[in-house]
């Protein structure tokens, strides 16, 4: 059986944001200045792969 860590989790904008210690309008308005990873779309809905954002972090949150 696979861990948590192993498969692809996606998580939300408001997760994202907690992540990051930002508002969610913050986190959109970083994400429309490229320095986000970027999300994945499903439908209307904006979703990010969690051991991406993750490692993005730990990385120092470069700019993309």
């Amino acid at each position: 059986m696979e861990t948590r860590e192993k498969t692809a989790v996606l998580i939300s904008a408001d997760e994202v944001a907690t992540m990051l210690g930002v508002s969610e309008r913050t986190l959109w308005r970083l994400l429309s200045a490229g320095k986000l990873p970027e999300p994945v779309r499903i439908g209307r809905n904006t979703r990010w792969r969690a051991a991406e954002v993750r490692d993005w972090i730990e990385r120092g949150c470069p700019q993309e």
